[in-house]
């Protein structure tokens, strides 16, 4: 199949559609059922104290990052959204699409809270609720699934990129790779033919007998 095709731009944005809806129903779902069965309890112990389930209503960033300027937030996440939607139209790649997907799903979970939560419209706060190794967030800010949608995308970018894999399906060769090639063509050219040996007896070229 040609590269680009119109099989292939359908299949990337399906991928991208699948992931992003999932992780930002997963995000939902979750927040619903921490606001139904966390409200007014103590929290609870999991895994032997690794994680805690707690509630907590953050208005800043993910990870309880710039509590300050709730507003800020649900306009960049509209211009982070903005931006991805022009990306993923020239993506061709499985791989990235999964990435784009997982950042979606966690701009759009946390941005629901935004517009939806309450205070009110655009400074609504977020519903968090992971602590790991302490039960209030000491050893770590208290986050929610559509934080680690976001995480698990950035990374997977990362990793993309570090590994050469393009958004529009080819593959830069690593360094490693360019070596070897390189290594090849040198040693595919043909040698030079050794110089001719010359006697001992044999006079000098240009000498006089």
């Amino acid at each position: 199949m040609a590269q680009g095709s119109d099989p292939d731009r359908r299949r990337v944005l399906l991928v991208f559609l699948v992931v992003g809806t999932a992780a930002t129903l997963i995000d939902q779902v979750t927040k619903y059922l921490s606001v139904a069965f966390l409200e007014d309890r103590e929290p609870v112990r999991l895994l032997g104290g690794a994680v805690y389930l707690t509630l907590v209503r953050n208005s800043g960033a993910a990870f309880s990052l710039g509590t300050d300027i709730t507003y800020v937030f649900p306009l960049v996440a509209l211009v982070v959204l903005t931006v991805l939607a022009l990306v993923i139209r020239k993506v061709r790649s499985i791989p990235w699409a999964v990435a784009l997907g997982f950042v979606t799903g966690g701009v759009l979970g946390n941005l629901s809270d935004r517009i939806l939560r309450s205070p009110g419209p655009f400074v609504g706060h977020v519903v968090d609720m992971v602590s790991v190794f302490d039960e209030r967030g000491g050893v770590f800010p208290v986050f929610n699934a559509a934080d680690s949608s976001l995480f698990i995308g950035v990374a997977l970018i990362i990793l993309l990129e570090l590994t050469g894999r393009q958004r529009d399906g080819t593959r830069l060769p690593s360094r490693a790779e360019r070596t070897s090639a390189a290594a090849r063509r040198a040693g595919a050219e043909p040698p030079e033919p050794p110089a001719p040996e010359r006697s001992d007896d044999e006079p000098a070229a240009g000498s006089r007998g």
